[in-house]
């Protein structure tokens, strides 16, 4: 099942609406037409346009409903960027709550299977998948991966952890990775980061390396540029390693 819902904008404001559905904005009452298509303009019973969009892959942060801290679209960027993923790669990922870092991964045309232990946040995160329109790429599996490591029909190219145990599941990185595959764990304080590398390391695995992720965005106006003061600098820490098999 995919979620019908459109994103409606102008300037700040934006809404999910399905076609069919009405918004009470401080601009108007807002009725999104049953075949309306994105790139249309409505507007409110006042006469005040909005924009119909598609939802992208950038707007998942944004509409995507929360269970918990999601993982920053820097840190997806970054994940993508050090795995080399793409499209038809098997993903293996625990620690689903929001779902935003296994619906970017589907968006992206990758399988993947992910893992959260909480059943009413897998079920959330089953909606969110709907919304991002990944429901026939993610499979949301309520459960513990570490204790259905047994069960699990690799080889994937790509582990992705966000769990406190992810340390763990490192561990056995080397039963579920093809070969060439790696395992990337997202952990916000460094000494859980610490315990990857050193699993990492244990389980032979290659090209292990730690990176704290931050991002300052930055201000331009008449009296100079600069740095911004505000946001969000450091979000957590991101170790990577691969599977590189010995050779006999």
């Amino acid at each position: 099942m995919t979620d019908r819902r459109l994103l409606v904008v102008r300037d700040t404001r934006a809404f999910l609406l399905a076609p069919g559905e009405t918004q009470e904005t401080d601009l108007g009452v807002l009725e999104l037409p049953d075949e309306v298509e994105p790139g249309a303009t409505v507007e409110t019973h006042l006469g005040e346009a909005f924009e119909v969009r598609r939802l992208r892959g950038t707007d998942l942060f944004d509409h995507l409903e929360r269970t918990g801290a999601p993982m920053m679209p820097r840190d997806v960027g970054l994940v993508v960027g050090h795995t080399g993923l793409s499209a038809g790669d098997r993903v293996l990922d625990a620690g689903t709550g929001t779902g935003v870092l296994a619906a970017s991964l589907g968006r992206l045309g990758a399988e993947v299977t992910t893992y959260e232990r909480d059943p009413e946040f897998a079920d959330v995160a089953r909606d969110n998948m709907a919304l991002a329109g990944v429901t026939d790429r993610v499979e949301v599996r309520t459960g513990d991966l570490l204790e259905d490591l047994a069960n699990i029909d690799g080889p994937f190219d790509v582990v992705t952890l966000d769990t406190a145990d992810a340390a763990a599941i490192v561990e056995h990185a080397p039963d579920v990775l093809a070969a060439g595959g790696y395992v990337a764990t997202y952990t916000p304080f460094v000494e859980a980061a610490r315990d990857c590398i050193a699993a990492a390391r244990e389980a032979d695995l290659s090209d292990v390396e730690c990176l704290e992720t931050i991002q300052r965005e930055m201000e331009f106006d008449d009296r100079g540029s600069r740095p911004s003061t505000a946001g969000v600098g450091h979000t957590g820490f991101l170790t990577f390693a691969r599977f590189r098999p010995r050779l006999q």
